[in-house]
């Protein structure tokens, strides 16, 4: 009889170890559909978060390769974690870490409605609105080379005003100007604000320029072009970059484009077209 009450015992303890261990462990899966991606390089990386009473969980990290694949697009999750879930947030991450906190650069942000959160880059920016205007001139040579260089400026007023209407950006993301020309891209410099100088200048003269984004390509030509140069039939672009930014090439976030007259137009605003259904979106699932 004592045999058969321990042996009892034991079972019961086992039992209910396994009940415990599968309590403890209760997983469940969450599925990201999302669209637009980029590849980040070998020093970044993406990282899921799920907000749980106002805290962020990890739900994993991933990269995305050229073609733009997932590493991976399914996450084993803290079961009782994802089924309070309010929201979640897609961030980019240096590749070794030292922070178990969500980086500034948030990119992907959506609110849970049910068993589904409709990512987008709203967390970013509210880009619904954006307009841009340039101007081809180049003042730091006293205008002697005008399709030269371009200024993110209107002046149709005969006075230069700001020519970007932009949202802010939190500390995560910078503004920066792009020209395409020859199958060759140039940095106009990255900006904070449209009603400000961009932070650099490595092609510009020696003349006071104007005080917004924008740059004329007129000395340090890179390899394969000569300056002064003629922008007559380059791409215009303006991007948002992380930051710190993950590469010299333009981000796939790129509100505003436009491709400049053959021959180019100068001393006169011409306006620039959005471009936001190309900007990453989708859907997660728990």
């Amino acid at each position: 009889m004592k045999k058969l009450f321990l042996t009892l015992f034991v079972l019961s303890l086992f039992l209910t170890s396994c009940n415990n261990d599968d309590e403890v462990s209760s997983t469940s899966e969450l599925k990201l559909n999302v669209t637009g991606l980029e590849n980040l390089g070998a020093n970044y990386k993406y990282e899921g978060w799920i907000i749980v009473e106002g805290s962020p969980i990890s739900t994993g990290i991933f990269t995305v390769d050229d073609s733009g694949m997932l590493s991976q697009n399914s996450f084993v999750v803290d079961a009782s974690n994802l089924a309070k879930a309010t929201k979640f947030v897609l961030s980019i991450e240096p590749a070794i870490d030292p922070s178990p906190a969500p980086s500034n650069t948030k990119y992907l942000v959506g609110d849970f409605s049910g068993n589904t959160a409709t990512v987008s880059t709203a967390v970013v920016g509210d880009f619904s609105n954006v307009s841009g205007n340039y101007f081809l001139g180049t003042p730091t040579n006293g205008n002697a080379n005008p399709e030269s260089g371009i200024w993110f400026l209107d002046d149709t007023s005969g006075s230069a005003m700001v020519g970007l209407n932009l949202p802010d950006l939190d500390a995560g993301w910078k503004y920066e100007g792009w020209i395409v020309t020859n199958g060759t891209v140039l940095s106009t410099g990255r900006f904070s604000s449209p009603n400000d100088s961009d932070e650099a200048a490595p092609y510009s003269g020696s003349q006071m320029a104007p005080p917004f984004p924008g740059e004329d390509f007129l000395m340090n030509a890179p390899a394969g072009l000569t300056f002064p140069g003629n922008l007559s039939g380059a791409t215009v672009v303006i991007s948002v970059e992380p930051e710190p930014d993950n590469s010299p090439m333009p981000f796939a976030l790129k509100p505003l484009v436009h491709t400049i007259a053959n021959p180019a137009v100068t001393g006169q605003t011409i306006s620039m077209m959005t471009s936001l259904n190309t900007f990453p979106s989708g859907t997660v699932s728990r």
